[in-house]
């Protein structure tokens, strides 16, 4: 195994400094995009555009908008999820533009899940 240089370090501290910072409460939301190639292929980067508009237009600095590869279930994708501070996670599913600003009004500035395009909540509920 090759030996990790200073900026290997670097990419791991920054891959995991989002979820210490949530859990810190230096951020009351984390929205993670899911964006493996079956995601990119069903509209992704269309969603992530329309969560980073809503974000700037907004005007916050206390949510954090990360992505992920695959979540397993590409026939629902694109999917989101979306973490309160104090609340259990959302997974958002069958997702576009559009829907994904509903989310953004809705759970992300209002703090009401939006259990239309909701897939599960947590890891065991399902709406």
């Amino acid at each position: 195994m090759p030996r990790l240089t200073i900026e290997d370090l670097k990419k791991i501290k920054e891959k995991h400094r989002a979820d210490f910072t949530l859990r810190e409460g230096g951020y009351r939301a984390k929205v993670t995009v899911h964006m493996g190639t079956c995601g990119i292929a069903a509209g992704a980067r269309n969603v992530m555009t329309a969560l980073m508009d809503e974000i700037t237009k907004a005007n916050l600095t206390d949510v954090i908008i990360t992505t992920s590869g695959c979540a397993g279930l590409c026939a629902r994708e694109p999917l989101a999820t979306v973490e309160i501070m104090d609340q259990p996670p959302v997974k958002y599913c069958d997702l576009n533009d559009d829907k994904m600003r509903v989310i953004f009004k809705e759970h992300i500035m209002g703090g009401t899940p939006v259990e239309k395009y909701g897939l599960v909540v947590g890891s065991e509920t399902t709406y």
